[in-house]
């Protein structure tokens, strides 16, 4: 039987903690819906004590989930414990998480006392939250710059305290993952009690080495790793949460499983990345853009004849609907015939040859070969302009007014004008660019990127849209943000055949 990993999301309480990602309640509500669905087993909501929006959303969460354990954050302050005990009274699993920090310097230049202090301190806070609830987490903060034989003695103490949970943070992302590992290996080995409780990794990534770090905590004994949607967290993030699950679920040698439906994984990123408007950088091991998409020859060749070729997990594993064979300067006749059948043309090896070779000299000047070229290049020549062309926007917005705007469109040659209201100027006009087409379409990806620096950058806008099980992109660059981000909408919505 496999051993089980307990996963605990901190995405709402450290995760939130990146600058300009702050969410409301009821966009936490919406993230904490979408963790329990995932499967996670604990959800840290927050920091109570911090502010009264950190406590009202431990409040709410608490109301709204039913079977992950809530868990609030404090330090080993009384105070802390009793808003975290309050915040967590309508929870049906509650969990209090306090801690000190273990390292020397934590303790000499943070906390300004002693060891022995330190040690008290950290009993008393572990006693003092038993008196609220009966599951207890300790975190040793910096314990990967801990001293071992310190850190076991602390360990130690709270376990005798009543705490259930001990948590080894790699606080400043600075352990080796064999260091770290060893780390576990040496408290499991020399702390009397510690059967009695769970060893925790929390792990950040400073160095690049968090999910390292956290599986060379699991292989060594921990049993609960505390992780973020996308690996977003303080400073350079935290333990990415997909990045563990689909490890765990990868190697069936190492005898684990997490109660993680991987399905649901990029949908969660997605909805993360949105909420916070932090866009996931395409290269993100499982979630990003290029994670399953191939561009060189041999690889698209041996992804077409085997995925498994160069892919160890089948995207839809994650939720993704298919690999991506992109078209560029470095494809081979492979990619490019895979391609063309495709697009239902079939040629034969000296037509392919012709076109292969004309294929090259453009990809050689665009970055990526579209299938409107692949086309064109086959002598399947679009006749005319494109079906749609944005002809004017305009948009009225404000602090106290509600967004509206009306998009002019060449529809086949004709213009349709339409207006329509939204959250935001975006929002508007692409609700009133809906209300001119036909087609039912799903925005699945909106990335906006500077090109250049300064208040008159010019924007990129990538635009990924789903219409009966199909996904098509748009793209767009213009100093007006709002006028890219609609011809990219509309470039992506032309392209649906």
């Amino acid at each position: 039987m496999n051993d089980r990993i307990i996963i605990f999301d901190t995405t709402l309480r450290d995760g939130e903690q990146v600058p300009g990602c702050q969410l409301n309640t009821i966009e936490k509500i919406e993230v904490a819906q979408a963790l329990e669905e995932l499967g996670v087993d604990v959800i840290e909501a927050g920091f109570p004590v911090s502010s009264p929006g950190d406590f009202n959303s431990v409040v709410e969460i608490s109301k709204a989930i039913s079977d992950p354990v809530i868990c609030a954050l404090t330090r080993a302050v009384k105070k802390d414990i009793e808003v975290a005990a309050e915040a967590l009274q309508y929870a049906k699993k509650k969990r209090i998480h306090t801690g000190i920090g273990t390292s020397p310097f934590h303790i000499k230049y943070k906390l300004k006392t002693t060891p022995e202090e330190t040690i008290k301190r950290a009993v008393d806070a572990v006693k003092y939250a038993k008196k609220f609830v009966e599951d207890v987490e300790f975190y040793a903060e910096d314990a990967g710059r801990s001293e071992n034989e310190y850190l076991a003695r602390v360990i130690e103490a709270v376990i005798k305290a009543g705490a259930t949970v001990v948590n080894i943070p790699d606080t400043t992302g600075y352990c080796l993952p064999e260091e770290y590992g060893e780390k576990i290996r040496f408290l499991k080995e020399n702390v009397p009690n510690i059967e009695k409780v769970i060893i925790s990794t929390h792990c950040h990534n400073d160095l690049g080495m968090a999910t390292a770090n956290t599986m060379m905590g699991v292989i060594n004994g921990a049993r609960q790793v505390e992780v973020t949607i996308n690996g977003i967290g303080e400073r350079a993030g935290n333990t990415s949460l997909e990045e563990v699950a689909m490890i765990i679920k990868s190697h069936h040698n190492l005898n684990l499983e997490t109660n993680i439906d991987s399905k649901l994984i990029f949908s969660t990123s997605r909805l993360v990345s949105t909420l916070m408007s932090m866009p996931v950088q395409a290269n993100k091991a499982i979630v990003g853009r290029n994670a399953f998409a191939h561009s060189s020859g041999i690889h698209q060749d041996g992804v077409i004849k085997n995925r498994e070729n160069y892919e160890i997990i089948d995207p839809v594993e994650v939720g993704v609907k298919e690999s991506s064979i992109i078209l560029t300067a470095r494809s081979g006749r492979a990619a490019l015939n895979h391609r063309l059948e495709l697009l239902g043309l079939k040629f034969g090896k000296e037509e392919l040859d012709d076109i292969y070779h004309r294929f090259l000299v453009l990809a050689d000047k665009k970055k990526e070969i579209n299938d409107e070229d692949i086309r064109i290049l086959s002598g399947e020549v679009f006749k005319g302009e494109k079906a749609l062309k944005l002809e004017r926007l305009q948009v009225t917005c404000g602090k106290s007014m509600i967004p509206v705007a009306t998009v002019c469109i060449r529809i086949n040659g004709e213009i349709h004008t339409s207006t329509a209201s939204g959250n935001g100027p975006i929002d508007a006009a692409f609700t009133a660019v809906r209300q001119l087409i036909s087609k039912t379409v799903h925005l699945e990806e909106f990335l906006i990127q500077a090109i250049t620096k300064g208040s008159n950058d010019i924007g990129k806008v990538h635009i990924q849209v789903e219409h009966q099980g199909k996904t098509f992109y748009g793209f767009s660059a213009n100093t007006d943000i709002i006028t890219a981000s609609v011809e990219a909408f509309i470039d992506a919505i032309d392209k649906i055949k």
